[in-house]
């Protein structure tokens, strides 16, 4: 993995130094350091890792590169430092979700993206220090296994109540004046505080457009005083190295554990009444359908990151531990995901299709194979076998008697096709106390 400029982590890591030890300062001069042509550079090399569609001018990775990257950054550079630089309007994407309804995703060109990741790498110094450690999405060194990791000890280590939180379209309703309030707290500089407000402001008079580089940042600034107003109730209601309460946040999937012993009625009620007094002011709303409580000791399970987990009396011997199976949503989100490459693959030969396909297991199988997720991996399996031998069958034009491997065998689909093959599961690494 190519690491950042060594000059440029020094900088990261002198800002966060500062920041960690003096609380309330406000950072002035940073707009320089965000402009600096390594600082862009490392803003396009992570841009051009994570891929992506182009933006609503078309431009991609590959047109930048064939004119010139050294000539893109430069201009993207000048038009910074002289002021002439507009974010363009970002193109709208439709995802499907589950239910039959769409989700619209907002793209901002790659230009813009660079302009994002190099505020982002110069604010997140900054602000790293500040976040609560309960928070878990988007940061470095974090990972969504760790913050799973961390909510099944809670739930092990006696809070059997949790509160499954589901908020409304939280993104789409950040408050703009609130955002730039918080970041004010931290930076005044003014040519920064300007460039944030172009970004935000990019996607309309309210929220912060998912598909940019610094929107998890924002919606972290703007959940860090959350977080640790519920850390302080941890740490509170402590009782020696048993905690009563615990609350866990991943971007907007949050869960907020709690006891279940008797002396502790009443407690969870209590906890979610906190939580609305919180976000409201934020203009954050529950989604009241969706959001509830379960009671673990019954066997109820929650959603965590893509996860369903449920408390379980292990096989053998005295004990319980915690189910974690992939949601029933993702299962069908992958699957469809399968079906629309073979859909697209048109006259692509089977052997570039089943490349796509893997790309696409590959991550998907990677995320979950730290749950139980032997009966899901064995369910998706089938299924892509299944649709790569209807596609060849179709492209034989074979009568369709069947598409069993007596046609099409296994050692035809992974020994010849090289079909994804690593089905593992691993353990979900544990974690310490204290979060």
């Amino acid at each position: 993995m190519t690491k950042a400029p060594s000059s440029l982590r020094e900088l990261r890591r002198r800002i966060y130094r500062k920041a960690k030890s003096e609380t309330t300062h406000r950072f002035w001069g940073l707009f320089v350091h965000i402009t600096k042509t390594e600082t862009l550079e490392e803003a396009y090399r992570i841009a051009k890792g994570n891929g992506g569609a182009p933006g609503i001018d078309g431009q991609s990775f590959q047109d930048i590169e064939s004119v010139g990257r050294a000539a893109f950054l430069a201009a993207v550079r000048e038009d910074l430092i002289t002021g002439r630089y507009k974010p363009i309007p970002n193109r709208r994407v439709e995802i499907p979700k589950g239910n039959g309804k769409v989700r619209t995703l907002p793209i901002p060109c790659i230009r813009d993206r660079v302009v994002q990741g190099a505020l982002k790498l110069i604010l997140e110094a900054v602000f790293e220090a500040d976040f609560c450690p309960n928070s878990h999405g988007f940061r470095p060194k974090r990972s969504p296994h760790q913050a799973l990791a961390q909510v099944r000890g809670s739930v092990m280590r006696r809070m059997s109540t949790v509160i499954d939180v589901d908020l409304s379209r939280y993104f789409d309703t950040i408050r703009h004046s609130v955002l730039l309030d918080k970041i004010a707290k931290r930076i005044q500089d003014l040519q920064v505080m300007g460039l944030v407000k172009q970004i935000i402001k990019a996607g309309g008079s309210v929220g912060v457009p998912q598909g940019g580089p610094f929107s998890p940042l924002a919606a972290n600034i703007y959940l860090n005083e959350l977080d640790w107003f519920f850390d302080a109730i941890r740490r509170k209601t402590a009782e020696g190295e048993f905690e009563a309460v615990n609350y866990h946040r991943f971007a907007d999937d949050l869960v907020i554990t709690v006891s279940g012993h008797h002396t502790k009625l009443g407690w969870a009620e209590r906890a979610r009444q906190r939580l609305q007094e919180q976000i409201a002011p934020l203009g954050v709303e529950l989604n009241l359908e969706k959001t509830k409580m379960v009671n673990t000791l019954n066997g109820e399970a929650f959603g965590f990151l893509g996860f369903d987990l449920r408390r379980v009396r292990k096989r053998s011997g005295d004990g319980h531990f915690i189910l974690m199976t992939p949601k029933k949503k993702v299962r069908k989100a992958v699957k469809a995901k399968v079906r629309d490459i073979i859909a697209r693959g048109g006259a692509t030969p089977a052997a570039e299709v089943v490349k796509r396909i893997n790309a696409t297991l590959a991550g998907w199988v990677t995320y979950f194979r730290v749950g139980n997720s032997s009966r899901a991996f064995s369910e998706v399996r089938d299924y892509v076998e299944m649709k790569v031998r209807t596609l060849l069958t179709r492209r034989k034009r074979r009568r369709k008697r069947s598409v069993g491997w007596r046609r099409w065998s296994n050692e035809y689909l992974y020994d010849v096709l090289g079909l994804y093959w690593d089905w593992k599961i691993q353990p979900l690494p544990g974690v310490g106390k204290g979060t």
